[in-house]
C-alpha cells in the first residue's frame, strides 16, 4: 500500500482529486470532501481507496488489492491539541482511580478495624464474615450499579452518569469514614460501590466519544493505568495512616476530596457530541436541535470558537455513521449473535479471562494484602503497609 506524493518522482502522476468528486476505475460513486473522512461504503467493484485531508489538498491512498466489494477505511487525521484533550481525559480517569484507590485503601484498614489500640472503636473485635462483608461492600454495590447502568446509561448521558458516580463516591466515602457503627459502615461502602460501578461504565464510554479517534486507545489504556494507580496511592495512604488510631476513618475519607474534584470537573464538561446525536437518531428529541449542541459540544473539547466549521463537518459525519450503524443494529442486533460464530470464540476468551482471574483470588489478594503479609510474618501493623507499598509498585509497573 503506498501514497501518491506530488513531491516525489512517479512513473505516473500523483493524483490529486477535487472536492466533493466521486472515484470508482473511472466512474463516479464516492464523495471525497476536502480535509474530511471518507464515509467507505460497501460498492460494486470497489478499488479499496480513501482520501487524507492534508492541509487544502487530498492525497489518494490506493490499496493494492483489487478485490471487489471491500470497504474504505477512513484516513482522515483530525488535528488537536493536547491541552484541549486532558481536561475530558482526567475527571472521568479519577473514576477509575477512586476504584483502584478502594482496593488499597481497605487493604490497610482491614488491620486497622481490627486492632483494640488503632481502631478507635468499641465494636473493632469483627468476625470473619463480617470483616468479609466490609471488604466486599463495595463490590456488591458495584455489581447493582452495573446492572442500574445497563438501562439507564443512555437515557442519563455520559457526563451525567459520571456525576452521579462522583456523588455516590463522595456519598460512600464519607459514611464509611464517619460511621458510627457497623452498620452505616456496610451502607457506606455499598453506596461507594455504586459509584464504581456507574464510573467504569461511564468513564471509557465518555473518553473514547470525546478524544480523536488517532489517540482513543491510548487513552482507554490509560484509564486503566489510573485504577493501577489508585490501588498504589490506597497502598500509600494506609501506610501513612496506619499508626493513628482510627485511622481506617482516614484511609476511606480521603476518597472524597477526590470525588469532588471528579464531580466539580465533570460538571465544568460538555455532554458527550456522539451521545446526543445518538439520543437524536432514536427519536428522542429533534435532530437539528442536539446536531446544534453536538456542534457546541465538539467546538468547546477542542478548544476551537462556537459552531466551527470544522466541528460542524465532523458532526454531519458522525451523524451519516451513527445512522448506518443504528440502522443495522435494528435490523440485524441479536443477542444470540454472541453465541454463534466468530462471536462464540471472542466471548469465550473474553469470559474465560474474567473467570480466571476471579477463581485464581488475585483480586482478593489486593484486598486482604495487609492482612496476608501479616500472616506472613510482617506482625507490626506498620511493616506490613509498608510491604503492600512495594506490591502496589510492582502492579503499577
Amino acid at each position: 500500500m503506498g501514497w501518491y506524493n506530488p513531491t516525489m518522482a512517479l512513473s505516473k502522476p500523483p493524483l490529486l482529486v477535487p472536492s466533493n468528486s466521486w472515484v470508482l476505475r473511472g466512474k463516479k460513486v464516492i464523495e471525497c470532501r476536502r480535509n474530511y473522512p471518507l464515509i467507505g461504503r460497501k460498492k460494486e467493484n470497489l478499488v479499496g481507496v480513501h482520501f487524507v485531508g492534508c492541509k487544502g489538498m487530498l492525497r489518494l491512498k490506493v490499496s493494492a488489492s483489487s478485490g471487489e466489494g471491500e470497504e474504505a477505511e477512513p484516513g482522515y487525521i483530525e488535528e488537536f491539541s493536547w491541552s484541549s484533550v486532558i481536561l475530558p481525559f482526567i475527571f472521568p480517569a479519577l473514576g477509575g482511580l477512586l476504584f483502584g484507590y478502594d482496593i488499597g485503601a481497605t487493604s490497610g484498614a482491614t488491620i486497622s478495624l481490627q486492632s483494640p489500640e488503632l481502631s478507635g472503636m468499641s465494636w473493632y473485635n469483627l468476625s470473619a464474615v463480617q470483616l468479609g462483608l466490609v471488604v466486599s461492600g463495595s463490590l456488591y454495590g458495584a455489581l447493582i450499579g452495573s446492572i442500574l447502568a445497563y438501562p439507564f446509561a443512555d437515557f442519563l448521558g455520559r457526563r451525567r452518569e459520571l456525576i452521579i458516580a462522583a456523588i455516590l463516591y463522595l456519598a460512600g466515602g464519607s459514611l464509611t469514614a464517619c460511621a458510627p457503627g457497623l452498620g452505616a459502615l456496610l451502607l457506606g461502602r455499598l453506596v461507594y460501590g455504586l459509584g464504581i460501578g456507574l464510573a467504569m461504565h461511564g468513564a471509557p464510554l465518555y473518553i473514547a466519544e470525546t478524544c480523536p479517534s488517532q489517540i482513543r486507545g491510548t487513552l482507554i489504556s490509560l484509564k486503566e493505568l489510573a485504577i493501577v494507580l489508585g490501588i498504589l496511592l490506597g497502598f500509600f495512604v494506609g501506610s501513612y495512616e496506619i499508626d493513628v488510631i482510627g485511622g481506617w476513618r482516614y484511609m476511606f475519607g480521603f476518597s472524597a476530596p477526590i470525588a469532588l474534584l471528579m464531580g466539580f470537573g465533570m460538571w465544568t464538561l460538555p455532554p458527550s457530541p456522539r451521545w446526543l446525536l445518538l439520543r437524536a437518531i432514536q427519536g428522542k428529541g429533534p435532530l437539528q436541535e442536539y446536531k446544534e449542541n453536538a456542534i457546541g459540544a465538539l467546538s468547546k473539547l477542542r478548544g476551537r470558537p462556537a459552531g466551527d466549521k470544522v466541528s460542524e463537518k465532523q458532526i454531519e459525519d458522525t451523524i451519516i455513521s451513527l445512522k448506518t450503524a443504528y440502522t443495522d443494529e435494528e435490523a440485524e442486533g441479536n443477542f444470540l449473535e454472541v453465541l454463534q460464530g466468530p462471536s462464540l470464540k471472542a466471548f469465550t476468551i473474553g469470559g474465560g479471562l474474567v473467570l480466571f482471574q476471579q477463581i485464581t483470588g488475585q483480586p482478593s489478594v489486593l484486598y486482604y494484602a495487609g492482612s496476608i503479609l501479616q500472616s506472613a510474618g510482617f506482625s507490626a501493623a506498620a511493616d506490613a503497609a509498608r510491604v503492600s507499598v512495594v506490591i502496589g509498585i510492582f502492579k503499577v509497573s
